[in-house]
């Protein structure tokens, strides 16, 4: 008869046999005949035997297996310590080889700080379990002053937004980008270890957008090829103006175009009907106008193959001529987390 490996019995069951065996042993049987009996090694009986001599019977009872129902190698104030560290730093800051935080880095982190070396898969539950998931991160300029972009948010476009309420102005958000006919999005199917080969013209070429958009959802743009001047911007803010009855805050970035002494005096003969207020320096983040951008390169321009530049700049009028009429689609792009202060 093949006896049982104990071992794969249930914890009651392994419980009940020490109990036995040992209760056998006490009662005369040899340790040898006990082991045969209930199917473990003599050294295994003998070893309960001992536990008994030393702790009781008590020390026979069933034990929790494995580690402990939340049960960390970090105490706690070393997990906070790690959590800071990924929500406030990033591993270059802290002269650690990654950009990003991945588990390696988390990993590479905690062994450093606390000797305490533990499998990327025990990383993983650690970061679930503080509250992190992977994401895409946004890029920030180092040039970026905290203070400047706390004083945007905090009063100074507070201010701007209770300025146009009382001249019933309305605020429109700007910004122009080059395109590109090589700019790709996105992914396309093929068969394993072959990469799709997508046919375009084999000349570069493109053009540039200067658009506006507002959180009621308008959009305003026009598409143009050539350098991106002083004279381009005031053409475009003169037909801002005429599509517009109500006098125009337009909010930009600091482009060297934008602060052209050409644009300055177009503006300063105009007080009644245009003023243009400037983002912190290095903060595109918090421009909607941004997620315009995006969403042209992506759906405009990089899943599209224009023959030339005429239709690339087809295309893209069609793209925003369509998203003009469903003012819905402009809202959202002040939807994202880092422009949600320009909603109301």
């Amino acid at each position: 008869m093949v006896k049982q490996d104990a071992r794969t019995l249930s914890a009651a069951a392994q419980e009940a046999i020490r109990y036995r065996a040992v209760q056998a042993v006490r009662d005369g049987m040899s340790q040898t005949e006990a082991a045969q009996r209930f199917g473990v090694a003599r050294g295994t009986v003998a070893r309960w035997m001992k536990m008994v001599r030393q702790g009781g019977v008590r020390a026979l009872a069933k034990r929790q297996r494995g580690r402990p129902k939340g049960a960390s190698r970090l105490k706690g104030w070393q997990a906070a310590v790690v959590v800071r560290a990924i929500t406030d730093r990033t591993p270059d800051q802290l002269k650690m080889p990654f950009v990003l935080w991945t588990g390696e880095a988390v990993r590479d982190l905690i062994a450093e700080k606390f000797q305490v070396r533990v499998s990327l898969m025990t990383i993983g539950r650690w970061l679930k379990r503080w509250g992190f998931t992977p994401q895409k991160p946004l890029r920030r300029a180092w040039e970026q002053k905290r203070k400047a972009v706390e004083h945007w948010l905090q009063e100074e476009y507070p201010r701007i937004r209770r300025q146009a309420k009382r001249e019933g102005a309305e605020i429109h958000w700007g910004d122009e980008m080059g395109m590109r006919s090589d700019h790709q999005a996105g992914r396309s199917y093929g068969r394993r270890g072959q990469t799709p080969v997508i046919p375009g013209a084999g000349q570069r070429f493109g053009c540039n957008l200067i658009s506006t958009v507002t959180n009621r959802g308008t959009l305003r743009f026009r598409v143009f090829h050539g350098r991106f001047s002083a004279t381009v911007l005031i053409e475009f803010l003169r037909r801002l103006l005429r599509s517009t009855p109500r006098k125009v805050y337009v909010i930009l970035d600091r482009h060297p175009v934008h602060q052209a002494a050409k644009v300055k005096k177009w503006l300063a003969q105009r007080p009644a009907h245009i003023r243009v207020f400037f983002l912190p320096a290095y903060s595109p983040e918090l421009n909607p106008d941004e997620n315009l951008n995006n969403d042209v390169k992506a759906n405009a321009v990089g899943r599209q193959r224009p023959a030339d530049r005429e239709e690339m700049m087809a295309d893209v009028r069609g793209y925003l001529r369509s998203t003009q009429k469903q003012p819905e689609i402009v809202q959202r792009y002040f939807h994202a987390p880092t422009v949600q202060y320009a909603m109301d």
